[in-house]
C-alpha cells in the first residue's frame, strides 16, 4: 500500500441498510493538516472512527500509519493520537491527574511521564491551573487538556474530531495555533469540522455530504474552481448544486 499517513480506497460503512460512508478515497501526506469538512450527520465521525481502529469498515481498504484498517486496528491505536468530540476527560480529576492517568494508559514510564507532563502544561498554557479539577475548567481549557492527553505518547498522526465545537471564537483561534505548532513539528493532523472558515487553516480539505466526498483540494484551489470567495460559499454552492 502507498506510503501515506492515511490512505483509503472505496472505504465504506453500513449500519443495517443505511450506508453512512460511501466509497471514501483519501491519500493524506505525512506532516499535512487535512481538513475533513461537512455538516453534522455527513458521516465524518463514522469515517474517523474507522480510520482510528475504533469501528470496523464494511467495504474497501485502507491503512493508517502503514497499518491495515481491517487487520491491525490495535497497532493503529498505539501509533495515533485521538481527540473525540466529548474530550474523554475525567471531570473529578485535576488537570495533572488526567495527564497522569492517560500517561499510564499509554504505558509511559514514570520519569518520562513527569517530564512530559511539565512540558505539556507549559506548551498548552495550563501550568497555573494544574491542580484545578477538570469539572471547574472553562470549555476552552478542557479542549486544550484533551489535546494534551492525546499527544502524551508523541504520535506522528493526530485525529481531532470536531475539536472546536461549542468553544468561543478566541478559544477556536488559540486551538488552531496549537494545531499549526504540531504540524511544524512534523505531525500529521486530520481534523473534522463543520466550521467552514476553519478550512482556510488547512493544507488541503475534503467536503463530505451525505456520506460521500464531493470535493477535495487546497482551499484556494476550491475557491478558484467554483468561483467563490470563501469556503462557506464553496460548501453552499456544492450542496445547492
Amino acid at each position: 500500500m502507498p506510503d501515506f499517513a492515511v490512505f483509503t480506497e472505496n472505504l465504506g460503512k453500513f449500519f443495517g441498510g443505511f450506508q453512512a460512508v460511501k466509497n471514501l478515497n483519501l491519500a493524506v501526506e505525512y506532516g499535512e493538516i487535512f481538513g475533513f469538512l461537512g455538516a453534522n450527520g455527513a458521516g465524518k465521525t463514522t469515517a474517523i472512527r474507522m480510520l482510528c481502529g475504533l469501528l470496523m469498515p464494511s467495504s474497501g481498504s485502507g491503512a493508517v500509519a502503514g497499518f491495515d484498517i481491517f487487520k491491525q486496528g490495535e497497532k493503529i491505536k498505539r501509533h495515533i493520537g485521538y481527540m473525540s468530540q466529548k474530550f474523554s476527560l475525567y471531570e473529578d480529576l485535576t488537570i495533572e491527574e488526567n495527564i497522569e492517568f492517560y500517561g499510564g494508559v499509554y504505558g509511559l514510564a514514570r520519569p518520562q511521564l513527569l517530564a512530559k507532563r511539565q512540558d505539556l502544561l507549559q506548551d498548552l498554557g495550563l501550568s497555573q491551573q494544574a491542580s484545578t479539577l477538570t469539572h471547574d475548567l472553562p470549555l476552552g481549557y478542557k479542549q486544550r487538556l484533551a489535546l494534551g492527553c492525546a499527544l502524551l505518547h508523541d504520535p506522528k498522526i493526530v485525529f481531532l474530531d470536531e475539536p472546536t465545537g461549542g468553544v468561543d471564537p478566541e478559544a477556536r483561534r488559540n486551538f488552531w495555533n496549537l494545531i499549526h505548532a504540531m504540524a511544524e513539528q512534523g505531525k500529521t493532523v486530520f481534523v473534522t469540522t463543520h466550521y467552514m472558515d476553519e478550512a482556510e487553516y488547512c493544507n488541503r480539505v475534503s467536503i463530505m455530504y451525505q456520506g460521500e466526498i464531493i470535493a477535495l483540494d487546497r482551499p484556494e484551489a476550491l475557491k478558484k474552481q467554483y468561483g467563490q470567495t470563501s469556503m462557506q460559499d464553496v460548501f453552499i454552492h456544492l450542496v445547492d448544486r
